[in-house]
């Protein structure tokens, strides 16, 4: 058995986590100024190359923005921000979202799954089609809640593949962990046979190239989980 090499986070990494997460948190607000290098170097007992950096590392991610000769800023990293920024926040706490960003982040779904539907419906060959079922069957068979969102995660994965667009898979795969958290939660709170039920129907429609159907459901389904009949912000 081969065991994986463990990595220790650098002290860049390390100071750019800890800066996240007190502007994500709120403890840095938006637009409030920083101290000095030399100043974060010697509260935060590293050296001013790793401050340095850090904040030019922050500064493309859209969390900073240094104007010279008058001090480093906090930036609107919702106006400003990048994917980066992005995939930052969905990092945030270990991946436990507030209800603002679950909302969020459902509504994006419903927007991408709109458009790897309409896609797939249109372009894609019965045979990619087809190998959404090998999801769907395990999900029928699984009784374990984390597994079974994995299972899901895939299938909407896959389906973001085979409808030809390049960047659908990556903008899923950006969401990966808390859209897996997602439906944990709601294997949690509804079963995994709710979930089951779900990805099969929205299968059944996509096989059938019902793309309209496929949409209502989409809307409906992850609208009832945003403030509806089965929603999991509780």
């Amino acid at each position: 058995m081969e065991f994986k090499k463990l990595n220790a986070p650098t002290l860049k990494e390390l100071f750019v986590t800890e800066l996240e997460n007190m502007i994500l948190s709120g403890k840095l607000e938006i637009g409030s100024k920083l101290p000095s290098e030399r100043e974060l170097a010697t509260s935060m007992q590293v050296s001013r190359a790793v401050v340095n950096s850090g904040i030019a590392e922050m500064e493309a991610k859209g969390f900073l923005v240094v104007k010279p000769r008058v001090g480093t800023f906090v930036e609107d990293y919702r106006r400003n921000g990048s994917l980066s920024t992005l995939m930052s926040i969905m990092n945030y706490n270990g991946g436990m979202l507030r209800k603002n960003e679950i909302r969020s982040i459902l509504e994006v779904r419903i927007v991408l799954d709109r458009l790897a539907v309409e896609l797939v419906c249109k372009d894609s060959s019965d045979e990619e089609i087809a190998t959404l079922a090998t999801y769907v069957d395990a999900l029928r068979a699984c009784e374990d809640s984390a597994q079974a969102a994995e299972l899901a995660f895939t299938f909407h994965h896959e389906l973001g593949f085979i409808s030809g667009n390049t960047l659908l898979p990556l903008f899923f795969v950006s969401f990966r962990n808390p859209v897996i958290s997602l439906w944990i939660r709601f294997c949690n709170h509804y079963g995994i046979e709710a979930l089951y039920d779900n990805t099969a129907t929205l299968y059944e429609h996509i096989k059938k190239r019902d793309s309209k159907n496929a949409i209502a459901f989409i809307e409906s389904s992850l609208g009832d989980t945003i403030n509806g009949s089965r929603e999991i912000y509780r």
